[in-house]
C-alpha cells in the first residue's frame, strides 16, 4: 500500500486558501471605487441648475439680493448641488477693502451691516448702505472709469472643504457726481 504524504497535500490547500484569501481582500478593497462619495471640492455658483464660473459679484440697489448656491465636484467627475445638506456659508470684509461712499460694515455683525448672508447662501443689501465701486476717471473725460475700492469675500464649507472665496462688491448707495459721473451712479 502507497503512503499519501500528508504535507503534499496540506501545501496545495494552504495555496488555494492563500489565493482565495488574496482575491477576496482584493474584491473588498474595490468597493469603495467608482462611488460618488469621494468628494474632492466645493464651489460656489449663482445657478442652482448647473456650475458657473463665477467672477466678481454686484449686489446691486437698496434691499438687492444675490442667491449663492455651493456644488460639490467628485472624483468620478460629477457636479452635484449640495442643497439639504450641511453647508456653511461665511463671509467676511476682504482685507484692504473700502467703500467709496457709505460705510462698509461688518457683515457678521448683529444685526448684520451692509451685507447679510443668510444660513442658505442669500445676500441682501442692508443699512447702512455703501458703495465700494470708485470713479477713478478725472477731466476732462466725460464717462466714469470704475475700479473696485472694496469686496465682501464669501466662502462655502462641506465636509471639511471650504470653496474658493467669491468676491461680493456692493453698490448700495449713490456715487459721488462729478463731470465723470454727472448721474452719481455707484459702479457699471
Amino acid at each position: 500500500m502507497r503512503k499519501i504524504s500528508y504535507w503534499r497535500y496540506s501545501a496545495v490547500n494552504l495555496k488555494t486558501l492563500f489565493a482565495a484569501l488574496a482575491c477576496a481582500l482584493l474584491v473588498f478593497s474595490m468597493l469603495g471605487c467608482g462611488t460618488t462619495d469621494h468628494l474632492q471640492s466645493v464651489q460656489l455658483s449663482t445657478s442652482n441648475t448647473s456650475e458657473v464660473p463665477m467672477g466678481t459679484l454686484n449686489l446691486k440697489g437698496v434691499g438687492g439680493t444675490l442667491q449663492l448656491y455651493a456644488w460639490g465636484n467628485f472624483s468620478n467627475g460629477t457636479h452635484k448641488l449640495l442643497n439639504n445638506v450641511n453647508v456653511t456659508y461665511k463671509i467676511a470684509i476682504t482685507p484692504g477693502s473700502a467703500a467709496w461712499t457709505g460705510t462698509l460694515g461688518d457683515p457678521n455683525a448683529t444685526p448684520a451691516q451692509t451685507v447679510q448672508l443668510t444660513p442658505n447662501g442669500l445676500l441682501t443689501a442692508v443699512t447702512p448702505f455703501a458703495c465700494t465701486w470708485i470713479n477713478t476717471a478725472v477731466s476732462p473725460a466725460t464717462a466714469p472709469a470704475w475700479a473696485i475700492d472694496g469686496t465682501y469675500s464669501v466662502t462655502a464649507l462641506y465636509k471639511g472643504l471650504t470653496s474658493p472665496a467669491a468676491f461680493v462688491v456692493v453698490a448700495s448707495e449713490a456715487g459721488v457726481a462729478s463731470t465723470t459721473n454727472t448721474t452719481g451712479q455707484c459702479g457699471p
